[in-house]
């Protein structure tokens, strides 16, 4: 992927003003923008993995990364993509519940800005409901209508064992489906269950 340039407006002012402080921190800044920008490139190669488009991942991680609210302008411009592109990004991402529109404390321009959750579980669990809703639910739908349509009389041999599979592979997902209901919207309970299965396969070492 082609380098992407980045943007000083939120640190140029500080920096002029004094030129020795500019000298110190520029390293600095360029290699937290260079881990960003690898960032930003792991996240959407893993996003088309998981059938998301690039644009949308590589929006979110720049979100997410950059911890704080930004423009349109401060997205297309440090990504290298249109005005179209990055506000139909955001759109999606605001429905997914990844992303919300912010107005920042002391700004007094009339542009959009828009922020990442921050909270990790959360995050998780967003997007574990969002593939849910997109795979998982049409998945049992299918499933169900997967069994042997018979409308009358006793089914056959065959016909038993082929529904008992189906409606094993149902049971399953819908257990799943259960389970996922269960946990908290704030993630704190796949927070939970993680430690206490991580302290179980420790202790069974």
């Amino acid at each position: 992927m082609a380098s992407r340039p980045t943007t000083t407006s939120a640190i140029a002012p500080a920096l002029a003003s004094s030129p020795s402080a500019a000298a110190d921190q520029l390293p600095a800044i360029d290699e937290i923008r260079s881990a960003q920008d690898r960032f930003i490139e792991f996240w959407g190669e893993m996003g088309t993995r998981w059938g998301v488009q690039r644009s949308m991942a590589e929006v979110h991680a720049l979100l997410f990364i950059a911890g704080e609210p930004l423009p349109a302008e401060e997205i297309m411009e440090r990504l290298s993509i249109s005005r179209g592109s990055v506000s139909t990004t955001l759109k999606q991402l605001v429905e997914w519940g990844l992303v919300q529109r912010v107005r920042p404390k002391g700004r007094v321009d009339r542009r959009e800005y828009h922020q990442a959750e921050q909270d990790v579980w959360k995050l998780f669990y967003t997007i574990l409901r969002a593939r849910k809703r997109r795979e998982f639910d049409p998945l049992v739908e299918e499933l169900g209508g997967c069994r042997v349509a018979q409308k009358s009389g006793r089914k056959s041999d065959r016909q038993r064992v082929h529904d008992q599979k189906i409606d094993e592979l149902l049971e399953l997902c819908q257990f799943f489906d259960g389970l996922a209901n269960t946990i908290s919207k704030s993630g704190k309970g796949i927070e939970r269950a993680t430690k206490i299965l991580s302290k179980v396969l420790g202790g069974a070492r």
